[in-house]
């Protein structure tokens, strides 16, 4: 099963502080919009976002049809794909992509101890 790209998805205070805090880490600006109030940093193969006032806590993403850049992949499995295999191992989602839908989508499930885990494909 290939989930797309991997990053950490940060709810942050202070966007503009955040940024220039992991900046002095070493990440760059890959993506996002700060004045959206939100930002993809990269350091190295280490891909993270900082969001202010998206989400209510911290998550793993997976972008289905990106790399770790951000930059289209030709092969790809689709997120309705994912999740309809996921529902086949009897995993629980906490929202859906709308399976008769193509294009751009999401869906979200939990681990078994609570931790977000987003499902977000963009093309």
């Amino acid at each position: 099963m290939k989930l797309g790209a991997f990053s950490i998805s940060l709810t942050v205070k202070d966007i503009h502080a955040s940024l220039k805090f992991y900046e002095a880490l070493g990440f760059i600006s890959i993506g996002g919009n700060v004045a959206d109030n939100w930002l993809i940093l990269k350091n190295g193969s280490t891909v993270i976002g900082l969001f202010e006032g998206v989400f209510d806590r911290n998550m793993l993403t997976f972008n289905p049809g990106w790399d770790e850049n951000g930059e289209n992949l030709e092969e790809f499995t689709d997120i309705r794909e994912l999740q309809k295999q996921l529902k086949n191992k009897d995993i629980a989602l906490s929202s859906e992509a709308d399976e008769s839908s193509t294009g751009p989508a999401s869906f979200m499930l939990f681990d078994p101890d609570g931790n977000p885990i987003l499902f977000d494909q963009h093309r």
